[in-house]
């Protein structure tokens, strides 16, 4: 039967994509931020698994704001990297598995979520900076697994409650769980944290909402879900509502989880980037 190995959580800023590009690993500005991914890498080389499901934000590349699903489920075989811009250089595509995905479709739908299923799907900086940070290189990292986007809506208001996040989650983990074969599986949440990239509050980044959602969505997810979508805006910003991604992949992985690594630095790009890696319980 398939496993959970855990959930990994990071920022997907462009400007990482460019900083990555640029070899800048141990230039003063990014070092506090990448160092934050090596015990992941050697947590990761250690478990291998053979599915990654990462969840992001599409940023108008496959949907945009006259056609914005509110879940949406990659189905293919292949996903192409057509980045909308920011000067990250394209890479060839990341192999899916179609099978897994219809699958989890399925088992989405039974479970009474409205599912967008994406025989195709052109990805972003949202879902193609998370799988280099976490397998340097890819799509060629050798230990790299099959992928398989969700695209949450975090633009398009009235987005997902955090309710409704954490508990599309919980109905992924029993889809995942329920998949015959016996393979690994991590989750993505990507996003986030606080950040606001126009308007008079430009720049805005509330470091302790960001450290308090960090502790909570490990011990009392629950907690998070009785942040208003307004509060949420108010306390982390406009594009802040990239939390709600963190907590679908926090719902997937069960009550009880082991945080084994995190990082939080700022500023990078305007942004609180936040790193966790939580490991699910036997």
């Amino acid at each position: 039967m398939a496993q959970i190995l855990g959930g990994i959580t990071t920022s997907h800023i462009p400007a990482v994509g460019n900083a990555i590009a640029n070899k800048a690993f141990e230039d003063p500005y990014w070092k506090p931020f990448f160092d934050g991914y090596p015990p992941i890498h050697k947590w990761l080389a250690a478990n291998k698994p053979d599915v990654v499901i990462n969840i992001y934000n599409d940023h108008g590349l496959g949907f945009f704001l006259d056609k914005m699903p509110t879940f949406a489920i990659g189905a293919a075989h292949e996903y192409r990297n057509e980045d909308e811009g920011w000067g990250i250089p394209k890479l060839d595509p990341f192999p899916g598995d179609a099978k897994i995905s219809w699958h989890i479709i399925e088992e989405m739908v039974a479970a009474e979520f409205d599912i967008t299923s994406c025989q195709e799907l052109a990805v972003d900086h949202g879902f193609v900076v998370p799988m280099q940070l976490f397998w340097p290189g890819a799509p060629h990292n050798a230990d790299m697994p099959r992928a398989i986007p969700i695209s949450a809506n975090t633009v398009q208001h009235p987005i997902p409650t955090l309710k409704r996040a954490l508990d599309f989650g919980k109905a992924l983990r029993k889809a995942i769980l329920s998949y015959p074969a016996d393979i690994k599986v991590v989750v993505l949440g990507t996003g986030g944290l606080s950040h606001q990239l126009d308007g008079e509050r430009a720049g805005f980044i509330n470091k302790e909402f960001d450290r308090m959602c960090m502790d909570k969505i490990v011990t009392a997810p629950e907690e998070l879900t009785k942040i208003s979508r307004y509060e949420l805006v108010k306390q982390a910003g406009a594009q802040g509502t990239e939390f709600l991604m963190w907590m679908m992949m926090r719902g997937a992985l069960g009550d009880k989880v082991t945080p084994l690594h995190q990082n939080y630095h700022i500023p990078i790009s305007n942004t609180g980037a936040g790193t966790m890696l939580l490991e699910c319980a036997a």
